[in-house]
């Protein structure tokens, strides 16, 4: 015989009428906590049920509720790229710089996997642009080394607030990380917006030490 689905499951589904049901029966569900430290909002959030998100919240659920590894539920909708549930949760007054333990936040996350709206989203509500994780990576060395361009276009039209050559633990600069991985159209929009080549990382090495060839040549001519 199959095992029924915990609450939690059911709310990461979006099984919207069962949840509404045994919160009727028992409202304390909704600040009951998992395993993992989860209330129901963070698992319908990272489902991205909009419409379940919509009904916890009116209920009073705690928007910023931590888990074990100090995800919000804005942070798991944000890495999962559900956007309508990052709206939700920003207009509700969800806290935009929150991190997780490893010091990742929203913006981090959403740079990294290329969603380009929520990112858009996220700045409007004042994320921090140049916010840094444990190894003081940011979301421009994210979105530089994972190749993803409409995102690296996004944060440069910041460049009033962007730290273009923030270095991470081990020295390297977004610029430094587009070239270790061949990332040439962002390498070629970070040098066209001002990043240095010359900038040195922890093995004083400069961004050109680590291009192809290729790379190379398409960004000292």
């Amino acid at each position: 015989m199959s095992k029924s689905p915990s609450v939690f499951e059911s709310a990461h589904k979006g099984d919207f009428d069962l949840i509404k049901n045994k919160l009727e029966d028992d409202p304390s569900l909704l600040t009951k906590r998992d395993e993992n430290e989860r209330i129901l909002l963070h698992w319908a959030s990272v489902g991205g049920n909009f419409k379940l998100v919509s009904f916890l919240v009116e209920l009073g659920s705690v928007i910023d509720s931590l888990d074990d590894n100090d995800n919000t539920p804005l942070i798991l909708a944000s890495s999962a790229g559900h956007f309508p549930v990052v709206c939700l949760l920003l207009e509700k007054g969800a806290k935009v710089n929150q991190k997780t333990t490893s010091g990742h936040s929203a913006l981090q996350y959403a740079a990294s996997k290329g969603w380009l709206e929520i990112c858009q989203k996220l700045l409007d509500y004042k994320a921090d642009i140049n916010i840094a994780d444990n190894r003081s990576a940011t979301p421009l060395h994210r979105a530089a080394s994972k190749g993803n361009t409409s995102i690296v276009k996004c944060l440069l039209n910041y460049c009033d607030q962007l730290d273009i050559d923030s270095r991470d633990a081990y020295g390297n600069t977004p610029l430094h990380l587009a070239c270790e991985e061949d990332r040439q159209e962002e390498a070629r929009l970070l040098v066209q917006n001002g990043a240095s080549l010359q900038a040195r990382n922890a093995e004083k090495k400069t961004p050109l030490e680590l291009c192809s060839r290729t790379l190379h040549r398409l960004l000292v001519n």
